[in-house]
């Protein structure tokens, strides 16, 4: 017997220079709000520093491939980049790369549906054979297991009460606004709060569009009103002198959801801070100090509005003020939704979970 034979180990090669450089004018675009020529300056500044590039392959040569591929366009008016349609796709991918990634390799923050029954996808789950299921579900490992324990190893008997089914989980429509709050307080206090809610917007936009095409999703922002804003514009979002007119972002969130067929439909909220602001016909209400009586109650009766349509808030508080968790516990108890207090790094893990957890329902 001669062995295994093995050939000589050939590494695998990795990123090329252009991909590694790539990733990083993705990233950066995400904090210059897609501003090209402040992340490409960004990027010679950490070339000096870090050596990104080298004699064979300079910031120039990425500058040209990122023409020739499409992922920017010179904008002639004003003699520079801008980036293209091409390379706000590549940011989406990227972030979705980023986040659920991670997340089917850790499953950090977990939140497991208790519903089964006929549906899309197998579960690990199983019970016992009941009529009308179908034969394509019955784990045959396990009901071999019970016929011997019921009937002996060499009896080569099977009855009903043997057979054991795994269980499925359906996958259901569902219609998803996504609220993010762009209040000044979103980069306040030297942390920028403003660009991991952007990142988890593109990612789980563009994991509807693979993932789940019969799918909805609307990205709306608030500040002292509120809007509704495209995917493709997500990369150019920014924080303003706003204060938080959380009451105008559920208006806005009802009002696209009543429009929607689907039965299941839920709004997800991305914010840091209590509510601010009302809008009075032409004239806003502010008060910033403490929690505003007016302002709270205005917005629990939006939250209860919510709740009577069957539409379910989940809030990612990105703070950890406890001055506002009361706040958030009424706001959640009112509407019967649910609540996290997420740092920034865990933010996507927890949509990401939760919005896949909400995708199985029981017919």
């Amino acid at each position: 017997m001669r062995g295994f034979l093995f050939s000589n180990y050939i590494p695998q090669k990795g990123k090329s220079t252009f991909e590694t450089l790539l990733d990083l004018f993705s990233e950066l675009l995400m904090y210059t709000n897609g501003d090209a020529v402040e992340a490409l300056s960004w990027m010679n500044d950490l070339d000096r520093e870090y050596q990104l590039t080298n004699a064979e392959y300079g910031m120039g040569d990425f500058i040209e491939d990122l023409k020739k591929l499409g992922l920017i366009a010179d904008d002639e008016s004003e003699g520079s980049f801008h980036i293209t349609s091409k390379m706000e796709q590549n940011m989406r991918k990227n972030a979705l790369d980023q986040i659920f990634g991670k997340l089917k390799k850790s499953k950090a923050g977990s939140h497991k549906t208790r519903f089964t029954g006929v549906g899309d996808e197998i579960s690990s789950d199983t019970r016992e054979f009941r009529f009308g299921d179908g034969l394509e579900t019955i784990s045959m490992t396990e009901s071999f297991r019970n016929s011997q324990i019921h009937h002996g190893i060499d009896s080569g008997m099977m009855s009903e009460s043997d057979l054991v089914v795994h269980e499925r989980e359906h996958k259901s429509q569902s219609s998803t606004v996504l609220m993010i709050d762009i209040s000044h307080s979103m980069i306040l206090y030297g942390e920028d709060r403003i660009t991991p809610a952007k990142k988890v917007a593109m990612a789980l936009s563009e994991l509807v569009k693979i993932k789940y095409p019969k799918d909805t999703l609307d990205v709306i922002v608030f500040g002292n009103d509120a809007w509704q804003i495209e995917v493709k514009d997500l990369p150019y979002l920014q924080v303003g002198p706003y204060h938080t007119n959380t009451v105008a972002g559920l208006e806005l969130a009802m009002d696209l959801l009543r429009r929607k067929k689907n039965p299941n439909k839920q709004i997800f909220m991305i914010t840091d801070g209590k509510p601010t602001c009302l809008k009075e016909g032409n004239k806003y209400y502010q008060n910033s100090f403490g929690l505003d009586k007016k302002i709270i109650n205005k917005t629990l009766n939006m939250a209860a509005a919510c709740k009577r349509l069957q539409i379910p808030i989940t809030t990612f508080m990105i703070a950890k003020d406890p001055f506002l968790q009361k706040f958030v516990r009424d706001f959640t108890e009112t509407n019967g939704g649910r609540a996290f207090y997420s740092s920034l790094t865990g933010l996507g893990e927890f949509v990401f979970e939760d919005f896949e957890r909400g995708k199985k329902k029981m017919i």
